[in-house]
């Protein structure tokens, strides 16, 4: 009897969590999880990071970055004294804007760049303007384990992404994307973005803490934000050359 009882419930649990999935589909999940970290209106904060090479050594900038919407982005380094100044603004349409004091000249970033190293980070010039993963990645499979739901992402046909499929693992309860697995054009795990101290601020989820590790190189970058503000009214003009190069 109790082992009838133990198979029931196992059924009705099997048979539940089914029916949670044809009531979502990945795609549903994939654009749950995109439209909580768009949520905002706009957003700002000051990045620390830390670079972390395979001998353990440590080089720490840190950075200002304003967010408008899902498709304007800027990002200016404030320290160390030797990047201070650089920047970069993403806009729609997959336009990149990358600014050197040192020649004191606004750039676009070239399709064939996208896929480079950002500053010497574990992010590369795309990683950087991919805000919305729906735009680029069609979500082909979905399965449950433990408080996640587990996403495989395969490149739209026309996306020149670097990468053959992500797996994205998004909390089951608040569908934010608590970590990302990135494969390289052989199907070999490249990197993983792992995101912590998840916690409201205001009405929006945000994670405190991110790590970007590169598997082949044994690089790390850690990422740590501060004075987290949302909602605050950003300007259009924020989001220009011109601002761009203000120090």
């Amino acid at each position: 009897m109790k082992y009838i009882t133990s198979l029931l419930s196992t059924v009705f649990i099997v048979f539940s969590f089914t029916n949670v999935l044809a009531d979502q589909s990945a795609l549903d999940i994939l654009r749950k999880s995109d439209q909580v970290e768009s949520a905002a209106k706009d957003q700002s904060y000051v990045m620390k990071m830390v670079l972390v090479d395979k001998r353990g050594n440590k080089k720490e900038r840190e950075a200002k970055l304003l967010q408008k919407g899902d498709e304007k982005r800027i990002l200016k380094f404030l320290a160390p004294g030797d990047v201070k100044g650089v920047g970069i603004l993403t806009l729609p349409n997959d336009v990149i804007y990358f600014f050197m004091p040192a020649f004191n000249k606004v750039r676009r970033i070239a399709s064939h760049v996208k896929n480079q190293s950002f500053m010497g980070t574990d992010l590369t010039y795309d990683d950087f303007s991919s805000i919305k993963l729906e735009d680029d990645y069609n979500a082909v499979s979905i399965k449950k384990e433990g408080k996640h739901f587990i996403l495989e992402l395969k490149p739209k046909n026309d996306s020149d992404k670097e990468y053959s499929k992500l797996v994205v693992y998004v909390n089951t309860e608040n569908y934010y994307n608590e970590k990302t697995e990135y494969f390289d054009k052989k199907g070999t795990l490249w990197k993983v973005m792992e995101r912590n101290e998840i916690k409201k601020v205001g009405e929006y989820w945000v994670a405190h803490k991110f790590s970007m590790k590169d598997i082949k190189k044994n690089h790390s970058t850690l990422m740590e934000l501060k004075n987290i503000e949302f909602d605050k009214g950003l300007g259009d003009e924020l989001f220009t050359q011109r601002y761009l190069k203000r120090n």
